[in-house]
């Protein structure tokens, strides 16, 4: 852990220095990824099963990339009851958070009375990914592939990564499946971008792709952007605390852990408060709960190179520092923290007050847990159903609208030196000769 007082004078240099631990732009990775795309475009379903071997030790055959309904009927037959009321539980919220962020059509008049409008149709194929990892990581699956089928999509095709032997955990199918999915592949890393982006033998490619995972992955979806659409590039998980002297030590020790124990080791923590007496009381209670837990060794790394300790001189400069960092998630842990919260524009996801931590935010609040990292919060959002649907502008004129706009559009069309415009709607006026016969 690194500790740093920072000021108004030094907050710019500050902000460069504690986000300049990203892995989102690895030459390396970069590479190494363009290498895995060339790879699957030249040789698709081969090369996938070549790649499992290598990086998850499975022997898979070509027709084995896919999922089938019996494996997902017998993962679903062995799950236990407890995680099927989880799943739930989660799901529900999910379901009903997406559905108020569905945009609707609309229509309306200009100016001159044409008709004009958006209608909003969902992908007709999308493609999520799901990271594996040390872990099933479920509760993805349900905030990734819920928000799609929520959007109305009619062919949503999952890529996850396999085991050794190919196993794809039970509990991970039972949440794919129940969730909407239409197709499941046990394809990972930045070849199960580039399957679902280009296509192979068995895996048609797909309109836009969702979804987190390694660098290696978000490396793959940002050299794929152009062939496929995709919704943004989350890398490994990023937690800001913003506290005061009111806030519980124990409490944010816990939180930035939890963000820690993801296992990447390019997690990234930040402390920012007021008091030297917390931020003190922090640093000893991370190490005190931090020793027993399961992943402490995993957490040692992020611990050690990311995780930042922070003293301000007020609330108003921890929001400052917060939206130059645009943090994925931000906890405010502090007297009147809706007040606060107000002022931080910049984070993928705000948690507000002591109960409020973000590990809920993971698995049951409701809003999805696919949200920006690296800094990229100061222009992109978190994962929203309506990032499902394809939008299309609608116009609809009449001869008295088509009439009234003709003057404007003659003046800027000539202008541009683009006479075939003119004329194309001239010839429908009642200037013009009209249609030919």
């Amino acid at each position: 852990m690194k500790r740093l007082d920072v000021t108004a004078e030094n907050l710019e240099v500050t902000a460069r220095e504690v986000t300049a631990g990203t892995s989102l732009f690895d030459p390396t990775i970069e590479e190494r990824a363009r290498s895995i795309i060339a790879d699957v475009r030249e040789h698709g379903d081969s090369k996938l099963v070549e790649l499992a071997k290598r990086f998850e030790g499975a022997e898979l055959t070509t027709d084995r990339l896919s999922v089938s309904e019996e494996e997902c009927r017998a993962a679903c037959e062995g799950v236990d009851a407890s995680l099927k009321e989880a799943v739930e539980l989660a799901s529900r919220n999910i379901e009903a958070f997406s559905r108020h962020s569905l945009r609707q059509n609309w229509s309306a008049r200009n100016d001159q009375g044409a008709l004009v409008g958006e209608k909003f149709d969902p992908f007709q194929r999308v493609g999520i990914y799901i990271p594996g990892g040390t872990a099933p990581l479920i509760s993805t699956a349900l905030m990734t592939i819920t928000l799609a089928r929520v959007a109305g999509c009619p062919e949503i095709a999952v890529c996850t990564p396999c085991g050794q032997g190919g196993r794809i955990h039970p509990a991970m199918l039972y949440a794919i499946q129940s969730a909407g999915a239409s197709e499941i592949y046990r394809v990972g890393g930045a070849q199960a971008i580039a399957a679902m982006a280009l296509g192979t033998e068995r895996i048609r490619s797909v309109q836009k792709i969702f979804g987190p995972g390694n660098a290696y992955v978000v490396a793959a979806k940002r050299l794929l952007f152009g062939y496929v659409a995709v919704d943004l590039l989350p890398g490994p998980s990023e937690l800001l605390v913003i506290a005061d002297e009111s806030a519980d030590p124990s409490f944010i020790a816990s939180d930035l852990l939890a963000q820690a124990e993801h296992g990447s080791g390019y997690e990234r923590l930040w402390l920012v408060t007021t008091s030297e007496q917390l931020l003190e009381a922090v640093k000893e209670a991370i190490h005190s709960q931090a020793a027993p837990l399961p992943r402490g060794e995993m957490m040692e790394q992020a611990l050690e190179n990311n995780c930042w300790l922070l003293q301000v001189a007020s609330i108003e400069l921890a929001v400052e520092l917060a939206n130059r960092i645009a943090p994925e998630h931000c906890e405010i842990i502090a007297e009147e923290a809706e007040k606060v919260g107000r002022g931080v524009m910049n984070a993928g996801a705000l948690f507000l007050g002591a109960q409020s931590p973000t590990a809920l935010g993971d698995y049951v609040a409701g809003p999805s847990h696919e949200l920006p990292t690296g800094g990229a919060g100061k222009a992109f959002s978190g994962l929203t159903a309506d990032q499902f649907q394809r939008r299309t502008s609608l116009a609809q004129f009449d001869s008295s609208s088509l009439n009234a706009s003709f003057g404007a559009l003659k003046t800027l069309a000539g202008l541009e030196g683009l006479d075939a415009h003119v004329r194309s709607v001239e010839i429908r006026t009642d200037k013009g000769e009209g249609p030919v016969r």
